[in-house]
């Protein structure tokens, strides 16, 4: 018979191991980022490699090859292209900082004079932000230069992902026991088709996204429209603070290149309509309603990314925690976690505490 544990030690022991992962998750960083990220594209690349080895009749190492040729030519030439963008906008950087000059002054001579805020308090102030703004720059930089320079590893741990493919697998099904390797071998294959159609299905709302902020700004002659649209679109993976950081890009951008307020009015309504069409319409039949987070966990989760791994932490914790809710949605044992990760609301709550209580009552009458 098995001995079952106090609540106390059970929790304790819990505890401590999550403590223990953290740990290991934080230290290990460098070295699990880019396989995080060669896992989400080894994922996305999966279907290319199965339909170029069934259709067009290659050999395995033949479909994986060229599956990553494709996406290194794709990721090269949206990378161009932003670069070319990043060019245009260097080139306007001393016009930019001058006009940003001009706007702090009249900015800071209104606030002394209808806050009465004196212009030394103000810059006083200034300088504690800039201060203590420095340790986070230096913190993300580095993290994105350790990125950068693990990058050439991505092709290659990509590659291993999907010529072992099977071997993973294999190992999955084999590390269960034998009396339910039946349910779970069809646990993982519905998992595996799920998970591979969340993940391109977030690759093509994030497209859509990109194509619908840009052609926005180009309508209404904001410059830099492409660059700002694929910036708000990678930003919008991120919810809630993702979509406001969108926004006020091009709002700055439009704030330092144009007079007025009209162009910045009309950004806002523009970015507001796109966010109606990507949660009521992109989302649901695109990414899958079934895979949707909802917003406590979302935010806590991205926070809970950018603490462990930085920037990069806060893009890879949503497919993780939607690729979490699939997998709990599968498992009868772990489908109550899975609803608590969904948007659904209950409209009745669950009283089994009334039912319990009604039962002892006609016990005791009887």
């Amino acid at each position: 018979m098995l001995k079952r544990y106090p609540f106390y030690i059970r929790s304790t022991v819990i505890l401590f191991g999550l403590t223990l992962l953290v740990y290991a998750l934080s230290k290990l960083g460098s070295i699990l980022i880019p396989l995080a990220f060669s896992l989400m594209l080894a994922i996305l690349l999966n279907p290319l490699t199965d339909l170029l080895e069934k259709k067009a009749h290659l050999p395995h190492v033949a479909a994986i090859s060229l599956s990553i040729l494709i996406a290194i030519l794709f990721f090269a030439g949206a990378g161009f292209l932003l670069y070319m963008q990043v060019m245009r906008f260097s080139d306007q950087v001393p016009a930019f900082e001058k006009k940003l000059a001009e706007m702090s002054v009249r900015a800071q001579t209104a606030i002394s004079e209808h806050l009465g805020v004196t212009i030394q308090k103000q810059q006083q102030y200034i300088a504690e932000g800039k201060t203590a703004l420095k340790p986070i720059l230096a913190s993300t930089a580095g993290t994105l230069l350790g990125v950068l320079s693990a990058a050439i590893l991505l092709p290659v741990y990509v590659f291993l992902f999907l010529y072992y493919k099977q071997l993973l697998q294999n190992f999955l099904f084999e590390v269960f026991s034998e009396e339910n390797k039946q349910d779970i071998s069809k646990v993982l294959t519905q998992t595996k088709g799920a998970i591979q159609s969340y993940m391109v299905g977030l690759l093509l709302e994030a497209t859509a996204v990109a194509i619908l902020n840009s052609v926005a700004l180009l309508i209404l002659g904001v410059n830099y429209a492409i660059l700002l649209g694929v910036i708000g679109a990678l930003l919008n993976i991120l919810p809630f603070v993702g979509g406001i950081m969108a926004v006020i890009l091009p709002l700055l951008v439009a704030t330092l290149t144009r007079d007025g307020i009209h162009t910045q009015l009309a950004v806002i309504i523009a970015y507001i309509i796109i966010q109606f069409v990507d949660n009521h319409f992109l989302i649901p039949y695109i990414v899958s309603s079934k895979v949707r987070i909802n917003a406590l966990v979302s935010i806590v989760i991205v926070l809970m990314g950018g603490a462990l791994w930085g920037i990069p932490g806060m893009f890879l914790s949503i497919p993780f925690i939607g690729v979490l809710k699939i997998i709990f949605d599968r498992l009868p044992d772990l489908k109550p976690w899975g609803k608590l990760l969904g948007t659904e609301v209950p409209t009745r709550r669950k009283r089994p505490l009334r039912k319990i209580s009604g039962a002892i009552g006609l016990r005791n009458k009887t």
